[in-house]
């Protein structure tokens, strides 16, 4: 029997009294908050969870939690792929998405200072009327958060020219596991002063600190054309290598997508649309910026001498429907049964080789593995679909040969999505004895009682 929280605790009527009308007992509105969108499931129902208004809310309940030892599972839209956000039996997880204010926007520093619970795309429409723009573009962003963007450091479909999240954050602010408020970084573009703790907070995953409020870089909004065009192959191997070409000729497109029959598949299935009609792989690729028409067209030559048959988009309308069925992909997927969504990311010069060895461990292990691509940044997303919420052993052990191959080929196990909870079990592979000892020493530095996300990114 799944145990139910203990609604007398003094931990509970500590919340209650502190912050009335804030927190949530009834075991019905916290068996959602035990999972995310990765679909791995807490051991237990929540004790509780705090809708934080502001920040000293946050630090109210990291002065509680701390008091009694209590473990603090931090929330924001809970659109993490890694089981990140996902809370258990005696845990009290602590929901931001009430903190969604954008702070202020300075059109001369090209800076906006923005609560944690601020949507990505909601942010996008208060800079528009400014002529600016906060570039990190995952997938989620209708729906996700900028302070769950900022943990995760979170990647998207434009990272290959605009960077992740990292390159886009000046400061932040940030709750202690004992409530105290650490302000790190600076309003200036340069800024040497000590360690870079910014940066160390970037990526934490909510086990070092709770990000409350972030001081963003933006850029000047894109403007002139964005011209895009689709690209059909006879294989995911033609497209993968035509892909890496394209960089090492030395273009940077603002987007390039790959997507293998799989995914094209249950993209088709799921909207009606086929976007490559005859070809076993799907590239769809934009330029931005002053020369776009010139790299566009260079580009094509590119890709056409790999056996892309290629259509350009019409206008900017029907470029938006591109990219929108491209962000439709894993919605697609899901509707084939439960999802176990992996990152791995290679050097860009051996995506087709990346490509080609996720084939060989299909036909292996007897599975279809949908992949997609980031191709501009040579991030994978090899995609397991089964039935039930426990994932298979013999998927985990296919995932576990992806993870060996990106790792040989100087990789990585997670590009964008984090380690969370799916991934702890290989990170000593990457880091070694050494580093995983000293991340270990840092994360007890800023959490000497381990209540701050416990359990995720190093195994217990």
């Amino acid at each position: 029997m799944t145990p139910l929280p203990a609604v007398d605790s003094p931990v509970i009527a500590e919340l209650h009294a502190a912050l009335p009308g804030r927190v949530t007992t009834d075991p019905s509105g916290l068996v959602a908050l035990s999972t995310d969108k990765s679909g791995h499931r807490g051991e237990g129902v929540p004790l509780a969870a705090v809708h934080a208004q502001s920040v000293e809310d946050v630090q109210q309940v990291c002065q509680i939690a701390s008091a009694h030892r209590t473990p603090v599972v931090t929330r924001g839209a809970g659109t993490g792929l890694s089981g990140g956000a996902t809370a258990g039996a005696g845990e009290i997880v602590l929901s931001l998405e009430r903190m969604d204010q954008v702070l202020e926007i300075s059109e001369g520093n090209r800076l906006a200072v923005v609560q944690a619970g601020v949507i990505n795309g909601r942010l996008d429409e208060h800079l528009a009327p400014h002529g600016l723009w906060w570039s990190p573009d995952p997938a989620s962003k209708d729906i996700s958060t900028v302070g769950g963007n900022i943990a995760m450091n979170a990647g998207g479909l434009l990272c290959a020219k605009y960077g992740v999240t990292r390159e886009s954050v000046l400061a932040l602010k940030v709750v202690l596991a004992d409530g105290r408020l650490l302000e790190v970084g600076h309003r200036t573009v340069k800024g040497v002063t000590g360690y870079d703790l910014t940066a160390l907070m970037i990526g934490s995953e909510g086990t070092l600190g709770i990000i409350v409020e972030a001081t963003l870089a933006l850029r000047p909004a894109v403007t002139g054309d964005t011209p895009t065009l689709g690209a059909v192959f006879p294989s995911i191997v033609d497209a993968a290598a035509a892909a890496a070409e394209v960089v090492r000729a030395g273009h940077v497109p603002a987007a390039m997508e790959l997507l293998d029959r799989p995914c094209l598949d249950a993209i088709a299935a799921h909207t009606g649309k086929e976007l490559a009609p005859g070809g076993q792989a799907y590239l769809l690729l934009q330029h931005d910026g002053a020369a776009a028409l010139e790299e566009i067209a260079s580009t094509a030559e590119i890709l056409a001498r790999h056996r892309a048959q290629l259509t350009h988009a019409t206008d900017q309308a029907d470029s938006e429907r591109l990219f929108a069925l491209r962000r439709l992909m894993f919605p697609s997927l899901q509707a084939l049964g439960s999802l176990l969504i992996e990152d791995v990311a290679v050097p860009r010069d051996r995506l087709a080789e990346a490509f080609a060895e996720i084939r060989r461990i299909e036909e292996e292990f007897g599975l279809s593995i949908p992949t997609a691509a980031h191709a501009g940044d040579g991030n994978l997303h090899p995609t397991f679909t089964f039935t039930g919420e426990i994932v298979p052993p013999q998927i985990w052990e296919a995932a576990g040969r992806i993870f060996e191959m990106a790792l040989a080929m100087g990789g990585t196990l997670t590009g964008e999505h984090g380690v969370g909870l799916l991934k702890r079990r290989w990170l000593a592979d990457e880091l070694g004895a050494d580093q995983m000892d000293l991340q270990q020493q840092i994360k007890a530095v800023f959490d000497p009682a381990g209540i701050l996300n416990p359990g995720k990114i190093f195994t217990p």
